[in-house]
């Protein structure tokens, strides 16, 4: 028998800034990849660019329970990487927790 699939949890972070601190912007977000990846409960981790907005950034990370998500939201690692990438964000961290309802 499958696992339940619907206490999975999958999150769309939006982060945008300026064009000037958009390399410096990536390097950071990309800080986050690795560490999250090796978490208890991860499932995938990635970032995304935005095609016509380069600009904005979506981290889309999946977790196989809400434990795993406030594990990572915890880790000491998110909020090193925050002090420096917070004051460079024009929006952001915006967070959509989502529920999987397909098998």
């Amino acid at each position: 028998m499958a696992a339940d699939k619907s206490e999975e949890r999958h999150i769309i972070c939006e982060l945008r800034c300026e064009s000037a601190n958009r390399e410096r912007v990536r390097e950071l977000i990309l800080m986050f990849v690795e560490p999250a990846r090796m978490e208890e409960g991860c499932i995938y981790y990635d970032l995304h660019q935005k095609i016509d907005d380069s600009n904005t950034f979506f981290i889309l990370d999946g977790w196989t329970n809400q434990d795993a998500v406030d594990a990572h939201a915890a880790n000491p690692h998110v909020a090193e990487v925050m002090k420096d990438l917070g004051p460079l964000l024009t929006f952001g961290p915006s967070i959509t927790l989502n529920r999987r309802v397909s098998a």
